[in-house]
């Protein structure tokens, strides 16, 4: 039985499509356990680890004026995020998070709030699109399972799932 992420790595290379992260509430383990699978290297471009606002905006070009207003936990800026990591890296698809790992609410939301945005496709079937998630359980818990739902989409986008 293969693993998500060896799924999506497969459904990937055959398809010779590459994928890149820009992640705020993971920090980085989605494109980890994207590369713990052998043969990532021919389909992961990289990845960003966009904690603070200022990487969001400068590094990814995620809109200064919506972070000010909206804050980072917010549908639209996963979106950006996605597609701002998937320009980056001159990937195919760009997946992002974003969200609320605890203890405390952020940016008006609360714990277990998460938003992940995938941007794919190219000219004009170019799209951007997010998924919002509640999760439940302590900070650990909830970056775990937000991991997990943005590998899931990667396999759904990649028709693996």
């Amino acid at each position: 039985m293969s693993t998500v992420p060896e799924l999506v790595i497969a459904a990937a290379a055959a398809a010779r499509t590459r994928i890149a992260a820009a992640e705020s509430l993971t920090a980085g383990m989605v494109a980890a356990e994207l590369g713990t699978v052998p043969g990532a290297s021919a389909v992961l471009q990289g990845g960003v680890v966009a904690y603070q606002n200022s990487v969001k905006e400068q590094v990814l070009g995620v809109d200064g004026a919506l972070l000010q207003s909206a804050g980072s936990v917010d549908a639209r800026v996963a979106e950006q995020m996605a597609a701002g990591v998937r320009r980056l890296l001159k990937a195919d698809i760009g997946i992002s998070t974003t969200g609320v790992a605890g203890p405390e609410p952020h940016d008006g939301k609360p714990v277990g709030t998460v938003f992940i945005g995938v941007a794919a496709g190219a000219g004009s079937t170019s799209r951007a699109f997010h998924v919002e998630f509640h999760f439940a359980g302590d900070r650990a818990s909830i970056r775990s399972q937000a991991c997990a739902a943005a590998l899931d989409l990667l396999a759904a986008e990649l028709g693996a799932a």
